[in-house]
């Protein structure tokens, strides 16, 4: 049962198979996602046994990933000019230099210390560091959901982009950074209880008092410098600014 909810002018939602909506969407500044991983693989030794090669649109990046992500991050990413895709170490993929990590700071909370997307940029290798126990002010809806000040990071890395694609959407996080930082955003989303948590999650955020763009990541920053200190607000600033 597919089913799309247009939230506001810039805020569209699929409740669909993202292999049925790709094809009908047309071209978007980036990327910013959370796959699956493994999809249908068949796994020898820890990694992958097939392998495939696509490209960014627009003559971006070459990529090489493993067969399971291939059908539908090809698809993807076909559409998008730049790509910050989580899971990034699960997968054969080409070397960069824009990697990000996520340093989870509090080891007990989470069976992995860090996590680190695969990207597009062409940058030196940032860390946001951001304690994995303060999902549970956010409340945690999704197995692999991500904090949403997390995902306004991950875009203030991809600063020219305006509308922004995340084809597993799950709980909604990229959304709601989109809406917070006045992107626009479509969302794809195949599990009926997930895409209702984020339409909720996007629409609640849609009617909090606007803030700026510039208010808003003041106050990001200002929040990373009281919990991480000058040296974290520096990388910030840059990353946002």
């Amino acid at each position: 049962m597919s089913r799309v909810e247009h939230l506001s002018d810039s805020i569209t939602l699929h409740l669909a198979d993202c292999r049925d909506i790709l094809p009908t969407l047309g071209k978007v500044d980036a990327m910013l996602t959370d796959p699956p991983n493994g999809l249908g693989e068949k796994w020898r030794g820890g990694r992958p046994q097939t392998r495939t090669e696509w490209k960014l649109n627009d003559g971006g990046a070459e990529m090489v990933w493993d067969a399971s992500t291939t059908d539908v991050l090809h698809e993807a990413t076909s559409h998008a000019s730049d790509a910050i895709i989580w899971g990034g170490h699960y997968y054969d993929r080409p070397p960069r230099r824009g990697w990000l990590i996520w340093d989870k700071i509090v080891r007990n909370f989470t069976s992995g210390h860090v996590e680190l997307p695969w990207t597009s940029l062409d940058q030196p290798t940032r860390a946001f560091n951001y304690v994995n126990a303060q999902l549970a002010s956010e409340g945690k809806l999704h197995p692999t959901q991500k904090p949403v000040p997390l995902m306004e990071w991950c875009l203030g890395y991809l600063p020219a982009a305006q509308t922004i694609l995340d084809p597993f959407m799950g709980a909604g996080s990229t959304g709601v950074a989109c809406v917070r930082l006045g992107r626009a955003f479509i969302g794809i989303e195949i599990e009926p209880k997930y895409f209702d948590i984020a339409c909720r999650r996007i629409a609640d955020e849609l009617k909090s008092p606007p803030l700026s763009r510039a208010e808003h990541q003041g106050f990001f920053v200002r929040a990373v410098h009281d919990l991480f200190g000058q040296s974290q607000r520096r990388d910030d600033e840059e990353a946002l600014g």
